[in-house]
């Protein structure tokens, strides 16, 4: 294994291959310079493709001033970082760090759940969710002071929204014009690209055509088109025919394409991840730039409506829905969708009720079931209903959410080979891969499986995504980069989390500098709030609007 081996750490003469990196940037060196920082003697892997070298990194203010030998430099803090690997703060593509990053609690914004993988920018708005008000939204978060960078996605969930509602019906000439403008708003404030969830009501209802148009906006921007793509299964137009609809949105739209949280979910489409793979290639070759991001669980997260219920029992929201379940032959009609739902989720056995404090949680829908002596359907609506109509659980987003267990190991160690792959997390309440999902990667499919090694384990978190969003001198640890730089432990780095302790932080991160400041020492956050919104400059094509 490359990592953390004795010939690892005897690269010493690969060492003037980092110190070429001196004057990248226009950072040069000086002789007996003083520093902030020196990380000394660790396993660089800088987030490149290249192989590990042993050396140090040297840290003035918030930006790396040198990789390589510092006998040159005089620190106010030298760490000992020998046996130990340094690498670029990770970078977390899909993310749903809101409960952290948004709450009231100074200490809650640290956002340690991320911190304490390694984790020093997380991306917001994601599935089709983020704001199209994004200045003003990356404004608050910023300024509140929160642990980690972010970095923001308009939304085509909110965009639509707020021009047609929860209606499920096409928009007209002129409410298409005003989707377009908040998306371009959007762009011009900064945002990264246009996410869409179209799995997900309201988005499920928009044509291919209704998000091309709005994707041309973010694509003469500069944007990226992030998809959680509308089917991972077999709900509506399949999985190969999702993947296809995708890839012909970022070609009708010209623009990248980037799936998230890619998967085969549920017992119709399990095998077919060779499949997926030959599309995105054969697209690639056609000159559709297309990448992916996965979390390494064999269990996706969702929620009970949106695993079990037909779209069109959705359209006009919660209350809509209510009015359809009060009705006797509308309720019929729709338990008998639901059955052919809970067949492709692998049966209300493979559902784990996973919303935290509610008496359910921490069972299956299976033993809820039985537990209430009903048919599994009926125990899923009522538990459905009841978030629904209680403003509390609407308020901390409800009962209903799930761990899925359905996807199938083969397919999640085929696509974690891919070189268009990266590493995310999807975080949300409740699931595990909040708090544990990098070091649950780097121990199962790295240690223990082998299925990637450590370089390819370290690119996919780091460089390769920075490249995909073209972060600004994020992702690698180079001279005049901004100095996000992990030293972990690679004998200690371990999840704790799992599905019945979803909370519990992960181990093994011996020190974390975000923006130049140390965010975690020693395995304990430090309390420093110095995360940054990383807006892009505003692209071409703002002026006019």
């Amino acid at each position: 294994m490359p990592f953390a081996s004795p010939s690892v750490r005897r690269t010493i003469g690969l060492l003037s291959t980092a110190a070429a990196l001196l004057c990248v940037s226009g950072v040069a060196a000086k002789a007996d310079q003083s520093v902030d920082v020196i990380i000394r003697g660790g396993t660089i892997y800088d987030g490149g493709e290249g192989k590990p070298v042993v050396g140090d990194i040297a840290i003035e203010g918030d930006r790396i001033v040198h990789v390589g030998d510092t006998r040159r430099y005089s620190a106010r803090q030298v760490i000992d970082a020998k046996g130990l690997i340094v690498a670029p703060g990770f970078i977390d593509p899909h993310t749903h760090a809101d409960s952290f990053i948004r709450s009231p609690d100074k200490a809650e914004r640290v956002n340690a759940a991320w911190l304490n993988q390694g984790v020093t920018t997380v991306m917001i708005g994601v599935d089709g969710s983020g704001t199209p008000d994004v200045a003003e939204d990356a404004g608050k978060l910023a300024a509140s002071g929160i642990g980690t960078n972010i970095v923001p996605f308009v939304g085509f969930g909110p965009v639509r929204q707020r021009v047609l509602g929860q209606d499920a019906r096409a928009p007209t000439p002129a409410e298409l014009d005003r989707m377009k403008a908040l998306v371009a708003k959007g762009m011009c404030e900064g945002a990264v690209g246009l996410s869409t969830g179209l799995f997900y009501a309201p988005q499920s209802f928009a044509t291919t055509a209704e998000v091309v148009a709005v994707a041309r906006e973010a694509a003469i921007r500069g944007g990226v088109y992030d998809t959680h793509q509308r089917d991972e299964s077999s709900y509506s137009i399949g999985l190969l025919g999702s993947v296809k609809e995708a890839i012909d949105i970022g070609r009708q739209a010209g623009m990248p394409v980037h799936f998230a949280h890619l998967k085969a979910l549920g017992v119709d489409v399990h095998g077919q991840a060779g499949a997926v793979i030959a599309a995105i290639d054969d697209a690639r070759k056609a000159g559709v730039d297309v990448t992916a991001d996965q979390y390494p669980w064999l269990a996706s997260g969702s929620s009970l409506d949106a695993s079990l219920l037909p779209r069109w029992a959705v359209d006009g929201g919660g209350p809509a829905l209510l009015k359809r379940l009060d009705d006797p032959a509308t309720l019929a009609r729709i338990r008998d969708e639901m059955q052919e739902n809970l067949r492709r989720r692998g049966g209300a056995s493979a559902l784990l009720l996973i919303a935290q404090g509610f008496p359910w949680t921490g069972q299956t829908l299976e033993q809820v079931a039985a537990e209430w002596k009903m048919d599994s359907r009926d125990a899923a609506l009522r538990i459905i209903r009841q978030s629904i109509e209680s403003k509390e659980q609407r308020r901390t987003g409800g009962g209903a959410a799930v761990a899925s267990f359905n996807m199938a190991q083969a397919d999640v160690d085929l696509l974690m080979k891919q070189p268009w792959m990266v590493t995310s997390s999807d975080g949300s309440d409740g699931h595990p891969r909040m708090f544990a999902t990098f070091p649950e990667k780097y121990v199962r499919y790295v240690r223990e499986r082998q299925v990637i090694d450590l370089g390819a384990f370290i690119r996919q978190s780091t460089g390769r995504t920075a490249d995909i969003y073209k972060l600004d001198r994020r992702g690698y640890l180079r001279p005049g980069y901004f100095a996000d730089i992990l030293v972990f432990d690679p004998d200690r780095y371990a999840p704790r989390a799992d599905y019945v302790r979803p909370r519990e932080l992960s181990v093994g991160v011996s020190k974390l500098f975000v923006n130049g400041a140390l965010a975690v020492d020693n395995g304990r956050t430090t309390g420093v709030a110095v995360g940054r919104a990383l807006l892009r400059p505003p692209p071409t094509g703002c002026a006019a609007r």
